[in-house]
């Protein structure tokens, strides 16, 4: 891989939470690499905050879902040397064509792998690394450094931490919600491991988006001496209440990631995805807890909002009584 001494270089990701943090081990080594270049990414701009303070990135730019004919001519004037599109989509592709005579990186995403795996259960995947890793082998000869997700808060990171809670070390923090149903641990079973932890002095708080507050809410009222502190998409707010709590139990999702970025040990449950997709906790203490004894597992790569089959036992199967006890053992509990 090579780049000309005056050119910069444009990184495509334009979703999702979690997509974009597991870019930044990439942004972390290309800029330590390449110290004088300058390294701009382009991204949704709903997603932006995640890049809003790394000081590896030079610009963020924000992608609109409507065409945007002045974004398109203000790219071609940053005299970019390289461009790694680890989108790979329609979207980014149709950005990606309007540049002449440079090098584009695209992030193989071994679809048809993942076809494989989910229709007829034929396992490709079962040797992929995890997703930063294969973001950075998108770059030939290209290789990350040992250090894990990168996400910076503001100097005045202060204002952004929950004043309802202090740092104690008996704080929990439930990430309960999720884009579909079957990626969702039962709101039932976190109420059952919520009241399994109080009984051993442990204080939850519930943490989530703005497409989580609904469950949030109603795992408070299950939960009634829980902390509900979800909120607006506040990313910085939740990675500085993450860093008070000694373990993040989530479901696959996104805060699953930000919780690695924050670097407090997380407690994944994974129904109808499999870590050999990738997208698993990167070089963060963590434990992932699966159903491996069913055959229909995964039934999906992004999830699916009910189980095909009626059944549920990827989630159902996986009890609050087992979780409990694999926290304990994460905590080093008795």
């Amino acid at each position: 891989m090579s780049t000309g001494e005056a050119e910069n270089i444009l990184i495509i990701r334009l979703s999702s939470l979690g997509d974009i943090l597991l870019t930044t081990p990439l942004l972390r080594s290309l800029k330590n690499l390449y110290p004088g270049k300058k390294i701009d990414f382009l991204v949704r701009s709903e997603y932006a905050g995640v890049l809003k303070f790394n000081p590896y990135v030079s610009e963020v730019l924000l992608y609109n879902r409507d065409p945007n004919e002045g974004l398109l001519e203000r790219l071609k004037t940053k005299s970019y040397g390289m461009i790694v599109d680890l989108q790979n989509n329609l979207r980014s592709r149709k950005i990606v064509k309007t540049f002449k005579d440079i090098p584009v990186y695209r992030f193989n995403k071994r679809s048809f792998d993942k076809f494989l795996l989910v229709k007829f259960k034929v396992n490709r995947l079962s040797d992929a690394p995890q997703i930063p890793v294969r973001y950075a082998s998108s770059i030939p000869g290209f290789n990350l450094d040992d250090k894990g997700l990168d996400l910076f808060l503001p100097e005045n990171a202060e204002e952004f931490n929950a004043p309802k809670v202090e740092r104690q070390d008996n704080l929990i923090a439930f990430c309960p919600g999720s884009r579909h149903f079957t990626k969702m641990w039962p709101l039932e079973y976190f109420a059952a491991l919520g009241r399994l932890l109080e009984k051993k002095g442990f204080k939850i708080v519930l943490l989530g988006g703005r497409s989580d507050r609904e469950v949030c809410q109603r795992l408070s009222e299950k939960i009634p001496s829980s902390v509900d502190l979800s909120n607006e998409d506040e990313l910085f707010f939740m990675a500085a209440l993450m860093k008070k709590c000694r373990l993040v139990v989530c479901n696959d999702s996104g805060l699953m990631h930000l919780s690695c970025a924050a670097g407090v040990p997380v407690l994944a449950i994974f129904g109808s995805t499999v870590k050999e997709f990738g997208f698993t906790p990167y070089k963060n203490k963590n434990l992932i807890l699966e159903n491996n004894s069913l055959s229909c597992r995964p039934c999906s790569h992004i999830g699916r909002d009910k189980c095909p089959l009626g059944h549920f036992k990827c989630m159902l199967e996986l009890t609050p009584e087992m979780v409990f006890d694999n926290v304990k053992r994460m905590l080093d509990l008795s």
